[in-house]
């Protein structure tokens, strides 16, 4: 049901309404009337920065699908499927946590009675982390990316008949393919993912205004500044009190007569030599 759904109704009207109720009842208690929908957006945005970047590891990617792109392997092929089972279980798993958050409230319903909300948890997520969804949205875009701009420089450079195009049976499949993904990943994949990962255990930082998270940025420096100096000052006093009782114990040593008198002693430090006993 949760591999259909994500086809025709990602997130249906209910869905926003009830998961934006469990997300303001979880954590913004006290102020009924948060604005859900800009908070999503700002996350969304911020999110997106994310998965429009480049990582070392997906270079790493590109740089072994060249290596095994070598004639009679068709790699450019069977490399476009990854990004595609990739994508339906993203979509299948972001579902099936709606389907997971609404079959709790049914089954708290049938022991208590009264208001019944969702309750956001991480429970639901791959590992217990809503991020990784975020690592295979982004992986997946990229390769969908990198899959188009191939067959278009490949295509410019060396033209349509080059042994590096490949077959003609490969090439359509190729192009649909990334196709269908870039369109199923912009209509349902992504509202999906921007309402369903802020059901997790803790909110994103993105909750409060652009000037407020500078503020509390700023007063958090300040804050690690102050306590860094503190510690800095405890130590430093810490040590000048191990030293002082060093002192006072030296002290305490030096004014023990020597067995050997006083101008034995002395001849002893200045010649730098033992005397026998």
């Amino acid at each position: 049901h949760a591999f259909v759904k994500q086809f025709y109704a990602s997130v249906t009207k209910s869905d926003y309404i009830i998961l934006r109720l469990g997300f303001i009842m979880t954590h913004c208690r006290g102020n009924p009337k948060f604005d859900f929908h800009k908070y999503m957006t700002r996350a969304l945005e911020a999110d997106f920065k994310k998965v429009v970047g480049i990582s070392w590891f997906l270079w790493i990617f590109v740089v072994i699908f060249l290596l095994l792109n070598f004639d009679g392997r068709n790699a450019h092929f069977w490399i476009t499927f990854i990004p595609f089972i990739l994508l339906l279980t993203v979509g299948t798993k972001l579902e099936h946590v709606i389907t997971q958050l609404a079959h709790d409230v049914a089954e708290k319903h049938v022991a208590i009675e009264g208001e019944l909300v969702v309750r956001p948890s991480d429970d639901h997520f791959w590992f217990h982390r809503p991020c990784i969804v975020l690592f295979l949205i982004h992986f997946i875009l990229f390769q969908n990316a990198f899959e188009i701009a191939f067959f278009f420089w490949v295509l410019v450079e060396y033209g349509f008949d080059s042994c590096i195009m490949g077959k003609v049976r490969y090439i359509v499949p190729r192009l649909v393919i990334s196709v269908f993904i870039q369109v199923l990943c912009s209509y349902s994949t992504l509202p999906l993912y921007a309402i369903v990962t802020q059901m997790g255990t803790s909110f994103k930082k993105e909750i409060f205004e652009e000037r407020v998270q500078a503020g509390l940025v700023d007063w958090a420096k300040k804050a690690r500044k102050k306590q860094g100096l503190r510690e800095v000052a405890n130590e430093s006093s810490h040590i000048s009190s191990i030293e002082g009782s060093n002192g006072i114990q030296l002290g305490k040593v030096s004014q023990k007569p020597s067995p050997m008198g006083e101008e034995g002693s002395a001849e002893q430090i200045e010649s730098g030599r033992s005397v026998p006993t």
